[in-house]
């Protein structure tokens, strides 16, 4: 099929490369602009177009597609479909109804749970047992649209973010294939409306741990925002980046040491299992504190 592909960061990478290892024609690819970014602040280009490049792929990212302009532009490419992933831009109408099959979207739930900007940290907040993806077809609300294909994943209990993003962005790029391979048999299925949920976007004031809570809540917290933004506390006035946690059995007062690498919560205790110490890399817990153990509290 002749594909205009639209997507951002690292995880619409994986779709956009099954593509074109399955033989589909991506005419161009749509990406969020260019942005600031290291020390220096200089553009740096998104995941997607430095990957679209790489594979000598047109690249356009306008900073909006509700011009009339960038409406022509984009329907001249006289494609069969558009494949959508983590794009970033909401995609009007006329950009919908360009494709002579529509748009079809990858997203990372098991829809109509957790539509929205971020379903992978959410479902791990939530305690979800499971989540998965979705190949929807596209339509003016958010996330609204009917699924042809879905497949679950489990979460564990020690997941991160990182750990889900990969694999879901792998199951994306496969099912994203087998949508396309089989477009005429898949019948839609509209999502109902019981069990609606929206995962809004992590804002980086969630971040610190609250040690009040359960462990099975901190634990969640800390998997969820991992790596970023990441869950952290103050040790003796260093910030600690706290990266993955499980839940266990433990008393103390919320945010006590009661172990090497064990802090009392609310109920129960967590086990830090990976962290960074300020101006350090991530490592394995027993590494990052070895030399320099926590103190008796954190914050």
């Amino acid at each position: 099929m002749r594909i205009v592909f639209m997507g951002t960061p690292d995880f619409s990478v994986f779709a956009l490369d099954a593509l074109v290892r399955a033989g589909h024609e991506i005419v161009c690819a749509y990406t969020q602009p260019p942005r600031p970014a290291g020390r220096g602040k200089k553009p740096r280009p998104s995941a997607v177009q430095a990957r679209a490049e790489a594979l000598g792929l047109e690249v356009r990212h306008p900073v909006s597609l509700k011009g009339a302009e960038a409406q022509a532009e984009f329907a001249a490419l006289d494609a069969d479909i558009a494949v959508v992933v983590a794009y970033g831009l909401i995609l009007p109408q006329a950009v919908l109804d360009a494709p002579k099959r529509g748009c079809l979207n990858i997203h990372a739930s098991l829809l109509p749970r957790w539509r929205g900007a971020a379903p992978i940290q959410r479902a791990i907040m939530e305690g979800d047992s499971e989540t998965g993806i979705c190949i929807m077809q596209m339509e003016a609300g958010l996330d609204t649209g009917p699924v042809l294909l879905r497949e679950a994943t489990p979460i564990g209990a020690t997941d991160t973010a990182a750990d889900l993003h990969d694999r879901l962005a792998t199951l994306g790029g496969r099912l994203v294939v087998e949508a396309l391979r089989d477009l005429d048999e898949l019948r839609p299925e509209p999502q109902p409306e019981a069990g609606v949920t929206y995962a809004a976007k992590i804002d980086k004031s969630e971040a610190r741990i609250d040690w009040t809570r359960t462990a099975a809540h901190v634990a969640r917290h800390v998997n969820a925002l991992s790596p970023f933004p990441g869950a952290w506390c103050m040790a003796n006035g260093e910030r600690l980046k706290l990266l993955r946690a499980a839940a266990g059995p433990g008393e103390g007062a919320p945010g006590a040491v009661i172990g090497p690498a064990t802090v009392a919560c609310g109920d129960g205790a967590v086990a830090l299992l990976e962290l960074q110490r300020e101006g350090k890399r991530p490592l394995p817990a027993a590494e990052a504190l070895r030399g320099k153990g926590l103190p008796e509290a954190l914050d």
